[in-house]
C-alpha cells in the first residue's frame, strides 16, 4: 500500500518502523514543526523525524495539516492511506478525503476510554489495572471513529506512564499492520469496525505542570497513581512554606509507608493531611488523607536530587511541619 505517515513524538516510531519492514510505499514523512522552548537553544527531539531522515524518508512539517494549500500537497502523493500516531493535529473532512481509505490513528487507550491527548497517563492516575491500544478508522471527532483493532495489556505495579507508553507503543506496531491489511481488503461499501459506545467515553486531557503538585487530602494510594501517572513530566512536587522563602521540593522517588513498623518507628495518631509525621535519620514520612507516603528522593528546586537522609541532614524540617 502507499501510506503518508503522520507523526512526531516516540510512541509512533515503533508504528513507523514495522511499516517500514512490512514493505510499504512510504513516500513521505508529516510532522509537527519545531517549535523553539524558551531556555533551550535547540528544540525539542523529534524521533520520527530522525527515523524518516535515516532511511532517506521526505519529511514534511506543515503548521497545519487542514489548510487548502496542505490538502493539495496531500492529494498530490496520490496515496491509499494516512496512518496516524502521535501527530499533534486533528484532520478535517477534507484532509482525511485525500486519501482512498481516508485515515487510521493509533490511540493508547482501549477507546472509547480516554479519549484526548493523555490516555496513558490518566489511566495510570486513575488506578486502571488493564489499558490497551487501538487502532480506530478516523473521522474529524477527535477519537471517535470505528475501532479496527484492540489489544490490551495489564498495568503493572511498577509501571509508570513512561514505561507504559513504551510497552503500548510496542503492541502498537503489529496492530496497525493489521489495520491496514483490513482496510486492504475492504470493498469500500460495508461498514468497517465497531462502533464506539459513547456510554463508555471519558476523557484524557493533557497534563498541565499543577498535576505534578500533590494533593496530599488524597489516599497514599492515589497519590502514588497521580506519582507514577506524572512521570516524566510534569513529575511530582510539592511546597513547603517557610514564612518569607517558600521551598518548592521535586519528589523524585516516594513510596506508600507500610514498612515503617518494621523498622521499629511507627506514626503518630490524629495528624492532618500534609503533615510531617516522621522526620528520623533516613526516613520522612507525611500524612495523607488516608495512610502516608515515604518519600525516598526529594530535590530542592535548583538543587540536585538528594535521598530523605541527605535532604533531613541538610535542612531542618521536623515533625509537625506541614506541606501545602
Amino acid at each position: 500500500m502507499r501510506l503518508i505517515i503522520m507523526g512526531t513524538g516516540p510512541f509512533a516510531v515503533p508504528m513507523f518502523q514495522a511499516i517500514l519492514r512490512d514493505g510499504h510505499d512510504v513516500p513521505i514523512v508529516v510532522t509537527r514543526p519545531a517549535r523553539p522552548v524558551r531556555g533551550r537553544k535547540q528544540p525539542p527531539s523529534n524521533p520520527m523525524r530522525e527515523v524518516a531522515e535515516s532511511v532517506g524518508i521526505e519529511v514534511w512539517a506543515p503548521e497545519s495539516i487542514n489548510t487548502p494549500d496542505a490538502i493539495a500537497q496531500l492529494q498530490s502523493y496520490a496515496a491509499d492511506l494516512m496512518v496516524v500516531c502521535d501527530y499533534g493535529q486533528i484532520l478535517n473532512r477534507e484532509a482525511l478525503a485525500t486519501t482512498r481509505f481516508g485515515g487510521i490513528n493509533l490511540h493508547g487507550s482501549l477507546l472509547p476510554k480516554y479519549r484526548g491527548a493523555a490516555p496513558v497517563q490518566w489511566a495510570v492516575i486513575n488506578g486502571e489495572l488493564t489499558t490497551g491500544i487501538t487502532v480506530i478508522h478516523m473521522t474529524p471527532k477527535l477519537d471517535g471513529g470505528p475501532s479496527l483493532v484492540q489489544m490490551e495489556t495489564p498495568i503493572e505495579a511498577n509501571d509508570n506512564a513512561e514505561t507504559l507508553e513504551t510497552r503500548l507503543a510496542t503492541l502498537g506496531a503489529p496492530a496497525v499492520l493489521q489495520a491496514i491489511r483490513l482496510l486492504d481488503k475492504w470493498d469500500e461499501q460495508t461498514a468497517i469496525g465497531e462502533i464506539q459506545d459513547p456510554a463508555g467515553i471519558t476523557k484524557a486531557p493533557r497534563l498541565t505542570k499543577n498535576h505534578g503538585l500533590i494533593d496530599w487530602k488524597k489516599s497514599a494510594k492515589e497519590i502514588l497513581n497521580n506519582h507514577h501517572g506524572v512521570q516524566p513530566w510534569p513529575g511530582s512536587f510539592t511546597v513547603w512554606d517557610r514564612g518569607k522563602q517558600p521551598m518548592r521540593l521535586i519528589i523524585s522517588q516516594l513510596s506508600i509507608s507500610e514498612s515503617i513498623e518494621r523498622e521499629g518507628l511507627s506514626e503518630p495518631e490524629g495528624h492532618s493531611a500534609g503533615e510531617v509525621i516522621i522526620a528520623e535519620n533516613d526516613t520522612l514520612v507525611v500524612a495523607c488523607g488516608s495512610g502516608s507516603i515515604r518519600l525516598l528522593e526529594v530535590q530542592p528546586a535548583g538543587k540536585r536530587v538528594m535521598t530523605a537522609g541527605e535532604f533531613l541532614r541538610g535542612y531542618q524540617l521536623k515533625s509537625g511541619i506541614r506541606f501545602q
